[in-house]
This record gives structure tokens, sequence and C-alpha cells, in this order.
């Protein structure tokens, strides 16, 4: 695989002339895809399911519409070329949909939905507990996916009621933590976690795998798929549901939209605007009951 990639970086530098800075981008998009199947598969074995699990990933992460379909149009010219040296029989990039530029709202899940979720999880089992305490924080707490696999025990201030993240950009921030979010978080650290052979260097983050090391953002994307299904929710849901829907949550209940904007560390407002929308149901509830011309 290494030499097929020596091969399509000759082949857009040399044949399709493109700058050194769109080879080195073409060629960071492939990386980035290599990175996310961490072994479980080959470039040359990849289904559109797996460029579709990666694309979420790639929303998971806060990346901008822009910046995803700049690296579809990445592995689509790497694809291609895989097809036209015959490594590949099918294009998996083929049938993949490049997100639209402009503001993606993913699905919002609904409080009852949110607490099938959580009452469908297995408690009996090891890692039970654990995701528990994930989906209370991630929810509770409306943190990205990156800072739950990176947040530590250190951060955790209990009696204060809050705990500290370092978001994107290496920027802190003071995340307010509920009752409920803090009962599973310590169950799963004195039940679970307690008994773990923890690998060096890995002490102190919160949420480990049965290995003792901490979880990636891939796991608990495939544990929240899982999750869903076993609750019976057909919606479309990732990580960055919990965070969305903590955020739409709370902005209609009427929570201040700055206040919101703190939590989520955003640092635009706009950004922290798109969470006014309201559920259609709702929208529609509210006129069939106000509506003097419902």
């Amino acid at each position: 695989m290494e030499a097929c990639i020596q091969l399509y970086k000759n082949y857009i530098k040399l044949e399709r002339s493109l700058s050194p800075k769109t080879v080195e981008a073409y060629l960071h998009d492939v990386e980035k895809l290599n990175d996310f199947l961490n072994g479980r598969k080959k470039l040359e074995e990849v289904e559109l399911s797996d460029l579709q699990s990666f694309l979420a990933s790639l929303y998971d992460e806060d990346m901008s519409a822009r910046s995803q379909a700049r690296i579809i149009s990445g592995l689509k010219s790497f694809y291609k070329f895989m097809l036209y040296e015959r490594r590949i029989v099918h294009d998996p990039t083929e049938l993949l949909d490049a997100p639209k530029i402009g503001r993606h709202l993913p699905e919002v899940l609904s409080i009852p939905e949110i607490e099938a979720i959580l009452n469908g999880i297995d408690l009996s089992k090891p890692e039970g507990h654990r995701n528990k305490a994930i989906i209370e924080v991630m929810y509770g707490c409306g943190l990205r996916v990156s800072e739950v696999v990176n947040l530590r025990i250190s951060n955790l201030h209990f009696r204060e009621n809050y705990v500290r993240i370092i978001g994107k950009g290496d920027k802190e921030r003071l995340v307010p933590i509920g009752h409920t979010a803090q009962q599973a978080v310590l169950l799963y650290l004195e039940g679970y976690r307690m008994h773990l052979k923890i690998k060096k260097g890995e002490e102190d983050f919160v949420f480990l795998n049965r290995r003792g090391s901490r979880l990636s953002r891939e796991m608990i994307f495939m544990m929240i798929k899982e999750m869903a299904a076993a609750a019976g929710i057909r919606k479309t849901i990732s990580p960055h549901t919990f965070r969305h829907s903590f955020a739409t949550h709370l902005v209609e209940g009427g929570a201040d939209l700055r206040a919101v904007q703190e939590m989520l560390g955003h640092e635009s407002i706009t950004t922290t605007e798109i969470y006014t929308h309201l559920d259609r149901e709702y929208v529609k509830n509210i006129i069939e009951q106000y509506h003097p011309r419902k």
C-alpha cells in the first residue's frame, strides 16, 4: 500500500500537475482515513459504509461542511486512481455524497429517546456503567466526542459541580455538571474502572477500554449506534447528537444563548444560534394549541 500511495503521489503531482499544497492535502486525506480505519481494514477493502462512518466522525470533530467536502474530494481522487490501477474492482466513493455547504443540523433526540437509550444499557456487563456515564456526560455537559475521550480525572471538580474541559485549539472552559451525570461517573470510577489494569500513561483518563487504555472516538461512535439500535431508535445519530440535543433542550427551555455559547465553547454566538431552531412537531403543536385559525 505504501508503494501504491507513492504511485498516487507521482500521479497527482506529475500527470495531474497539482500544486504541492494540494498534493500534500490529498495525501493527508488518505492518511486521515487510514488512521480512522485503525488497522480494521485496508484502504483497498473500504466500502461505502466505512466512508459514511468516517464522514460522521469528521462531523463529530466539529469539522466544517466545507472541510468535509474537500476531504471527500481528495478520497474520490484516490479511489479513482485505485480503480484505474486495478487495485480495486469497485469505487467505494461513487455513491458517497459530500455534505451540503451550509449549516447542517443533525437529528435531535427527545428526552424519552435519551431515557430509552440509558434504560437499555445492560448494567450487569462490565462496561455497562462506563457506557451510561459516557452518555450522561455527553448529554449532561454537551461535550464533543474528542473532549469525552480526553476527559481527565484531575479535571473533575464535583464538589464545585463543574468539569474543566480542554476544547478545540487547546482552549479551556469550565462546564457545569449535574448530580445525575456525577453519580453515573462515580459509579463507574468506583465500580468498574478501579478493577482495571491501567496502561502506563493512561491513569488520569476517565473512560478506558478493557485493556486499560483510553477509548477512541470511533469506539464511542460504534457504541452509540448499537445503543440506539437496541433502543429501537431509527434516527441517524452520532456522539454529536447528544451535544446538539443538550443545547437544543436548553434553548427550548429558555436558557440564555450566551450561557449556552460558553458551555459549548463556541467562539462566535452565530454558531450557537443554530440551536435556536425548534422541532417541527413542537411548532406544529404550538400552532394547534394557540393559533385562532388552527
